[in-house]
């Protein structure tokens, strides 16, 4: 055995490891190496080659974050076939076009000759524009506008209520009955050619966004319950990593010459129904929490078969005694409504964090840099911007894959500030590139160098992180109202930016990643003096992290309200 199978575990964990995980003269070699100061072993721990990770909770992840991937899905779907469903809607509409041929070939081919973006001082009239009256053209925005942003007014509603329906009807029904809001939801938008095209695609985003909304808060906190406590932080950035993947096959699949056309884009709508489908079965041979049922149900003997299935063991004895903390710690504390998470000062630092994390996530600017690539890619002279941009969704893809990896070795607050300062970097040498494009062509390069690296650094932290970090400032009380509340900031911070950004770059032209740089240098700064490290830390610890931060005098008091999952493990 060699001395690095050791690295990353605290004291408590090699304690542990004596009498199950490591063998007799795997433990002994161990100790020579470390000669009995186990403090010095603060290294990261391998993720998938521990034995923590058995083949069912592979599957049981697996099949949760599908629910993750649809949500990516859904996200990214309707940006491919954007000119072919106006088009479409054009005609549903009779609104009358003097040159059908030459719009529909614009709308087929839309994404190699997009307009150009307000910000490179060249904007292209939509080829209809000069003939249309004002009313049919306000009149097709509206309904492209409602298609668009019914989708996050759905989340913002139902992200109240993912929390409520898990503790209800546990996490494995919860997500049942939500997939039915996405088939609901599919089955429109699959259909939505054969009628009223722009009312079936505006309900059926609709519902897809209340079903995203339950997801967004059911997943997170079922794959942290299932994760043994080593692998909290790495299998709770799968959920980010299902997402963005999710976002990347709706790009391939929204090509023109495979779903994004005239024939096919209503499949493209209604393919989301597959990974639904494919989750509802899948859900069938999942355990249920063991949290869930030993905490909300008192049911251990469940509990403890569960557990027995997730961990490979029949020797559940730790899991236990720490769930066993948790109820009595739980038993003790009221069930803590929003209201309470703002009023009780052992809540305020925490939930105040916790927004801001998924502020900072919201408002960083990412969302303007995925609208905005195409238009930089095509000014840089790239025939097919659009492989360009789906380039740019491989980036995502590729590191938030590799946060799942850092996140038990850097830390949470660690890659957080990490990602925030590159972002802030690049934002400012994308701002400049886009500033001095008209004088110098070459700096087009340089802001497509910066996308890259903006993405990248992106799904480092700020991508991945404040979804789980949540989950870990609050105990069993107040974890339900807080996970609902920091789902409601997302799914809000998501409209304000789909509402908003467009105005703001008209507004402010190439001037506008500037703005976001300020933006992104306030929210690293805030991290850097108010957010904890929550790595390698018993809840006992976070809870006197926070203390200090906030100068509380309350501190007895919220040392107890804080843990979570016992005092005396770590994270």
């Amino acid at each position: 055995m060699s001395p690095a199978r050791s690295i990353g575990h605290t004291v408590n964990e090699y304690q542990g490891a004596r009498t199950s995980q490591w063998s007799l003269s795997e433990v002994q070699a161990a100790e020579r190496w470390g000669d009995g100061n186990w403090n010095c072993l603060v290294f990261p721990s391998p993720v998938f080659h521990s034995p923590q990770v058995t083949r069912t909770l592979v599957f049981t992840v697996f099949t949760a974050v599908l629910g993750s991937f649809q949500f990516g899905y859904d996200i990214g779907v309707i940006n491919a076939p954007q000119q072919v469903i106006i088009t479409h809607y054009r005609h549903v509409l009779g609104v009358p076009l003097d040159d059908r041929k030459a719009i529909n070939s614009y709308a087929i081919n839309g994404t190699e000759e997009l307009p150009a973006s307000p910000f490179l001082g060249v904007p292209t009239p939509t080829p209809w524009a000069e003939e249309e009256p004002v009313a049919s053209a306000s009149l097709i925005t509206m309904f492209w506008s409602l298609s668009v942003s019914s989708f996050p007014v759905g989340g913002m509603i139902a992200s109240f209520f993912g929390g409520l329906l898990g503790d209800q009807l546990g996490r494995i029904k919860a997500m049942l009955v939500a997939n039915i809001l996405s088939l609901a939801g599919a089955l429109l938008m699959g259909f939505s050619k054969l009628g009223p095209s722009h009312i079936l695609i505006i309900s059926g985003r609709g519902i897809s966004g209340l079903y995203c909304g339950l997801i967004s808060g059911l997943v997170p906190m079922y794959i942290g319950e299932i994760a043994p406590t080593t692998l909290r932080g790495a299998i709770g950035a799968l959920h980010q990593l299902a997402i963005v993947t999710g976002i990347l096959i709706s790009q391939i699949v929204g090509l023109d010459f495979i779903l994004g056309n005239h024939e096919l884009w209503h499949i493209l709508l209604g393919l989301s129904a597959v990974p639904a489908v494919f989750q509802s079965l899948l859900l069938f041979f999942c355990p249920e929490s063991p949290r869930y049922l030993y905490i909300k149900l008192d049911e251990e003997a469940k509990a403890k078969k569960s557990l027995k299935r997730l961990r490979g063991s029949d020797d559940v004895t730790n899991d236990i005694t720490e769930m066993r903390k948790e109820r009595e710690e739980a038993s003790s504390e009221k069930r803590v409504s929003i209201v309470q998470l703002f009023t009780n000062s052992s809540y305020r630092q925490p939930i105040l964090v916790a927004l801001m994390l998924h502020m900072a996530q919201q408002f960083s600017g990412i969302n303007g840099i995925f609208y905005y690539s195409t238009s930089i890619f095509q000014t840089a002279g790239i025939s097919q911007p659009v492989y360009a941009t789906i380039g740019v969704g491989a980036v995502n893809t590729v590191f938030t894959a590799l946060s799942v990896f850092l996140v038990e070795k850097a830390g949470r607050r660690s890659l957080f500030l990490i990602g925030m300062s590159g972002m802030f970097v690049c934002a400012i040498f994308m701002s400049v590139g886009l500033v001095l494009l008209n004088k110098l062509a070459w700096m087009s390069y340089v802001s497509m160098i910066a996308i890259f690296l903006f993405v990248s650094f992106f799904e480092i932290g700020p991508g991945p992180i404040p979804w789980f970090m949540v989950a870990e400032f609050f105990s069993q009380g107040p974890r339900p109202a807080a996970l609902a509340m920091a789902a409601f900031s997302n799914w809000t911070c998501n409209f304000i930016i789909a509402l908003c950004f467009q105005y703001i770059a008209d507004f402010c032209g190439p001037y506008v990643f500037f703005l976001f740089a300020g933006v992104v240098l306030a929210f690293t700064l805030f991290t850097f003096f108010k957010v904890p490290e929550t790595k390698g830390k018993s809840f006992e610890e976070i809870a006197a992290e926070f203390r200090k931060k906030s100068a509380s005098t309350k501190a007895p008091k919220a040392a107890v309200e804080m843990e979570f999952l016992g005092a005396t493990e770590t994270v």
